[in-house]
């Protein structure tokens, strides 16, 4: 599997107000190589008829994912929404457009 792209990994650090309300303190990010792709028209059907709109499907190595929700790629956020356990230790991330503000 080629490798050759960089893609950062965010965590977002969140804790509970005194009114109970979750807040976002900080966010870490750590990039990772990865290898990116299109999603199947499978993938992208079956996204569809639950609302997702998906972008990219990135593949890693199973051991840099640390079940983070957030990525940047090429300057943009997307939202991770689905993993699969590939082959030889690798895990797909499928991913959608983050919405909202972004910093």
């Amino acid at each position: 599997m080629d490798r050759s792209d960089v893609l950062t990994l965010i965590r977002q650090n969140i804790s509970k107000g005194a009114d109970g309300i979750q807040k976002q303190q900080d966010e870490s990010k750590r990039q990772v190589f990865c290898n990116v792709s299109s999603v199947s028209g499978t993938e992208w059907l079956e996204a569809g008829r639950n609302g997702i709109k998906p972008e990219y499907r990135f593949t890693v190595f199973a051991p840099d994912y640390a079940g983070e929700t957030v990525c940047e790629y090429n300057g943009s956020r997307y939202s991770v929404y689905r993993t699969y356990q590939g082959k030889n230790d690798t895990l797909e991330l499928y991913v959608k457009k983050k919405g909202g503000v972004q910093p």
